[in-house]
This record gives structure tokens, sequence and C-alpha cells, in this order.
């Protein structure tokens, strides 16, 4: 765990020293999947000297891709059953049922790796006892993990380890984590109960959640009280951009250092009355208990009417339309 004490982490971090892409040389790994992590993580083990097998279905659009890029490109079924590794780099909603497709190919002494924790931490996913089960993943999206990884850069990753039939679980799964290039930034250990939880509560409360609705809440703030829409986008959502990038590179105090005294004075005196603490720990607490896990598989169950409902509902909205024209505005650097 190198520098562990000078970056006085609560977590251990690892880094390429402390990793031996040796343990998994003689594994052939087959990635499920080739869609942004996909393809990434399949095209930098290949360029680590990995064994690779890409598991598609076979009317899958990726295949021609896959097999454009040098990979072997087989079944999921058949790519498990060849692989010592078998990673699951699809769809939450589809692992479920592609595992009892692989299942039976997965031999004692296997592993089964995720990316993302909520299949194994809910249960839609019942491991047999006698194979690994690992989690490697990196924290940016694939395209980055890729760009970073062939100008020898890499990106920050998590690690867990569900189950560890073969007493090497660990050291195996920090072998992946070095091949495919976040032992080169750091990978942080976690549990896939950790992971999984703060992951849904972020999205939902903060991240893809919290953010649209107080955008949308000031949008609307706005506009009912007489002000331009164009002005109301601005203002609610185009500058948003500059903000995130600020607190992105430098936290909080880069950003509040970074703008007006009033921007800021406004912001610690006025920001926190329209946050609800309160519905915040009501979400965790749905997290926690399973409760959402098992309102999302029901919806998946039920053809996602209310899925479809609310989506069609957010795409409806205003701010939608008025973005559209006023983004036409901009020329945008590619």
């Amino acid at each position: 765990m190198t520098n562990k004490e000078e970056n006085s982490f609560t977590s251990p971090v690892y880094y390429d020293e402390d990793a031996n892409i040796e343990a998994i040389k003689n594994e052939t790994v087959a990635i499920l999947g080739y869609g942004s992590q996909g393809h990434a993580q399949a095209q930098n083990l290949a360029d680590s000297g990995i064994d690779v097998i890409v598991g598609l279905r076979e009317n899958s659009s990726s295949r021609k891709e896959a097999e454009t890029d040098g990979l072997r490109v087989t079944t999921p079924a058949d790519a498990a059953a060849a692989a010592d590794r078998i990673v699951m780099l699809i769809p939450d909603t589809v692992q479920p049922s592609v595992y009892d497709d692989i299942k039976a190919g997965i031999e004692g002494g296997n592993t089964l790796q995720f990316a993302h924790g909520f299949n194994i931490h809910y249960r839609q996913i019942e491991p047999q006892e006698n194979v690994d089960v690992t989690m490697v993943a990196p924290k940016t999206p694939g395209h980055l993990l890729r760009r970073t990884y062939k100008r020898d850069e890499g990106t920050p990753g998590l690690l867990a380890v569900y189950q560890d039939a073969s007493n090497k679980a660990h050291e195996k799964a920090l072998a992946y984590a070095k091949a495919i290039g976040c032992t080169r930034a750091g990978v942080i250990e976690t549990t896939f109960r950790e992971e999984t939880e703060t992951d849904l509560f972020g999205e939902q409360a903060v991240l893809c959640g919290g953010v649209t609705e107080l955008v949308n809440a000031g949008f609307e703030t706005l506009v009912d009280a007489g002000y331009s829409p164009e002005m109301a986008y601005f203002e609610c959502l185009n500058e948003l951009k500059l903000i995130v990038d600020l607190m992105y590179e430098g936290g909080h105090m880069e950003m509040l250092n970074s703008v007006s005294d009033t921007a800021e004075y406004g912001a610690l005196t006025r920001g926190e009355e329209v946050i609800n603490r309160d519905a915040m720990q009501r979400i965790l607490d749905e997290v926690q208990t399973g409760e959402f896990a098992r309102e999302w598989v029901t919806e998946n169950q039920a053809d996602r009417s209310v899925y479809n409902q609310r989506r069609q509902t957010a795409q409806n909205h205003q701010i939608e339309d008025v973005g559209k024209r006023l983004r036409e505005l901009f020329v945008w650097d590619e």
C-alpha cells in the first residue's frame, strides 16, 4: 500500500509497485460487453499481454468493432467457458439473465468480476462458492481509461473482494487493475456494499437526480417570475459547467476563490436553504435496505412503465427546448 501513510487516506490505496501482472499472465479473460468500459478494458488488457476474449451475442452491433480492434469474439457462453476470469461489463439490468446463460461454463477456481456491485450486493446473482468474486471499477468513462493508458498514464479505480475461494483473489484483482492502467494513478480498496450504496445514493441525491431537479427548479422559479427562459437557462444550467469544473479541479474552495465575493457570500448564506437533508437520508435508507433495488428490479419486469413516463416528462421540459436552441449559438470544441 505505497504512500498510504503519506497521503493519509482512510482506505488502502495501491499503486504500480504494489501489483504484479504476472499473477494473471496465464489467465484467459472474457470481457462480456464492448461498450464504454468493455472496449477500453479489453484493449488495455491485450496491450498488457493478457489473453482476451470478448463475449457478445451473435447479433451484437459491437462484434465488428471488436474484431476490427484485433480481438477474438464469440458468444458470452463460449467466452465464459473458455476463460479463467469472466468480467461482467454489461448493464446491471441484463447481467442476471446473462449469468444464467453462462454459469454452466464457470468452473471452480475461476473468477467472476464486476465493475459495479449491484447484482452481487442485492443478490440478483448468487455465484457458486468455489469461485472468486471481485470488483475492479475504474472511476472514469471508458474512453478516458483507454486514452490515458495509451499515454502511459492512468485513472483511479476501486477494488473489492466479495468471495475469496482461491486465497489469491485480492492479488489477482490488483494485477488486473494494473493491466488496465488504474494502479498508475491509485486503486482504492472498498467493499461491494460500500461501492454499491454510495454509488446509488450519489447518482440519485446529487449527480443525476439532485442536480437536474435543482437546475429545473431554479429555471422554473425564474421563468415563473417573468424572466426570459434564455436568461434562466444561462444562469441555472449553462454556467453550471464552469462551477463544476472548478470544483473538480480544486474542490469547493477552488470554486469559491474563483467566483466574485458577492457570489461567494450568497453561496455561503443561502445555499443550504435549498437542500432537504431529511429527504437525502430517506433516499440513503431506501438504498441501504434494498427498497430501491427491489423497486428497480420490479420496474424492469413491468416493461419500465414509470421509467418511460418520467423520461418522457423530462424530455418535454421547456429547458430542453430552450437549451437546444441556445446551444446552436456555441462553437463546440471537438
